[in-house]
């Protein structure tokens, strides 16, 4: 004990003596660099309610509900047998998830565009539906930079909490099968989440810092600070920042109802759960 004590103060002595060291060094403070305004310039979004600003909040105003019953095919099972996905919904606690709608119609997400072409094999849902609000928010703002200048001030923040979760589960049964040559070459793509904010920089060519925030519920805020962030210090002009996410599939939502966190009081009338949330006109004017 008394050597180990020993060594202990042998080492907060040369701890102090180096941070006296540095402190008394003969550099200068760094310099103040005044922080930069940061407004918001356009706006996208893919939600519940609907693709779009315009369906979004006008929905929200008219205090619709983008909260259903779930379905077996909400579950993204394709790969397992018929009885494995009906046993795996009735095994669920929760049957109630705010889906976003797809569709070929102005506000539904259209998969055929954002997710099945030969193009997109290495974007998974929660990439597409990035890459569809960033589209619609840089068109808002009015910003598709041409000129080299201005690529290189133009970054991405882009974060997710889980990812594409549906991808995992379906490598793991092909791997418990056997057949690891099926498993796709685009499978670790498909699951990086920073390749959400990769995949924005690429298809714009924003040259820019490329940021990716995993921090559960509070993703998109953080990717909205850090993004303000670069801007107030100079160290971009331009950023793209959000969240995105698609965990609605079977092994997340069985995930979360083990630990309790989804309601199932309203299995049999889904929209009565968003009704605590809900608001008048009054609410939001």
């Amino acid at each position: 004990m008394e050597v180990a004590r020993r060594n202990c103060c042998r080492i907060m002595s040369f701890n102090i003596q180096l941070s006296r060291f540095f402190s008394c060094g003969p550099f200068d403070p760094p310099p103040q660099i005044p922080s930069r305004r940061v407004v918001v310039t356009g706006l996208g979004m893919v939600t519940p309610l609907g693709c779009g600003v315009e369906t979004t909040w006008k929905r929200l105003l008219e205090g619709e509900s983008g909260i259903r019953g779930i379905t077996v095919e909400d579950l993204k099972m394709n790969g397992f047998d018929r009885d494995t996905q009906l046993h795996t919904f009735d095994q669920l606690t929760s049957k109630v998830a705010a889906v976003v709608p797809c569709g070929t119609n102005s506000h539904e997400f259209n998969e055929e565009l954002w997710l099945n072409s030969k193009d997109h094999r290495s974007i998974a849902r929660f990439i597409g539906y990035a890459l569809c609000a960033a589209d619609e928010a840089l068109k808002d703002a009015n910003w598709m930079p041409t000129n080299q200048d201005e690529k290189e001030k133009t970054g991405v923040s882009i974060g997710a909490g889980t990812g594409s979760i549906s991808d995992v589960l379906d490598a793991s049964r092909i791997i418990c099968e056997k057949h690891l040559r099926r498993l796709s070459p685009f499978f670790v793509p498909r699951i990086l989440i920073n390749m959400a904010s990769g995949h924005v920089s690429m298809k714009y060519g924003f040259q820019g810092p490329n940021h990716a925030a995993v921090t559960a519920c509070a993703t998109g805020a953080h990717s909205i600070g850090d993004a303000a962030r670069m801007i107030q210090f100079g160290d971009v002009d331009v950023m793209v920042a959000g969240g995105t996410e698609a965990s609605i599939d079977a092994l997340s939502i069985a995930g979360f109802c083990r630990s309790r966190a989804l309601t199932t009081k309203h299995n049999g009338a889904p929209r009565e759960a968003s009704r605590p949330f809900d608001c008048g006109r009054d609410g939001f004017v």
